[in-house]
């Protein structure tokens, strides 16, 4: 199989996620540090580059965050090379896969909640370049994660109290705040 390689900006101008046409992951990964990647493989490898500050994973793309001194005109295609090489030789993302559970749990409507998450806003935030999880829902306040690109991102806060909260309470009426937990 050739693997092909492409890249999209995210709203986040210090990440661009780099695509590729083969599933690299199920679910995500995410290395916000050069020490987090110790047992990434593929993450190691691309925090080797000086210009490389972060590094998501999750289902057929990468998302890299880059250092503020470098400039994507003049890294792209540098990191469009390794990824296609890693990807060819198979490069593990994790030394020990571990597949994230899709089994939801706790209350019928953190259920609910966690379902919604799932099924309308990951897909959503994976195509920005990053990830949503689910981490509590206590006195009507859903707590979740953002990572990869959505981490740190000037618009992030914007989805998370328009999009998704908006989506949350339309559809869980017991929904009465969405707040991201920081990393």
């Amino acid at each position: 199989m050739t693997i092909n390689v492409y890249t999209e900006q995210t709203p986040n101008p210090a990440t661009m996620k780099f695509m590729v046409n083969k599933l690299l992951i199920n679910g995500s990964e995410d290395f916000p540090t050069k020490e987090s990647a110790e047992n990434s493989p593929f993450a190691r490898e691309l925090f080797k580059f000086n210009f490389v500050n972060g590094v998501f994973f999750a289902s057929n793309f990468v998302t890299i965050t880059k250092t503020d001194d470098a400039d994507w005109s003049d890294i792209e295609d540098i990191l469009k090379e390794f990824v296609k090489g890693a990807v060819e030789s198979e490069q593990k993302i994790k030394d020990k896969e571990l597949e994230e559970n899709l089994n939801f749990e706790g209350t019928e409507i953190e259920i609910k909640i966690q379902q919604i998450l799932n099924d309308y806003v990951r897909p959503a935030v994976e195509q920005d370049g990053g990830a949503i999880s689910y981490r509590s829902f206590e006195d009507g306040v859903v707590t979740v994660e953002l990572r990869g690109s959505c981490s740190g991102c000037p618009s992030s806060t914007i989805t998370l109290k328009s999009g998704i909260q908006n989506l949350l309470q339309r559809m869980v009426p017991e929904v009465k705040e969405v707040v991201s937990e920081a990393l």
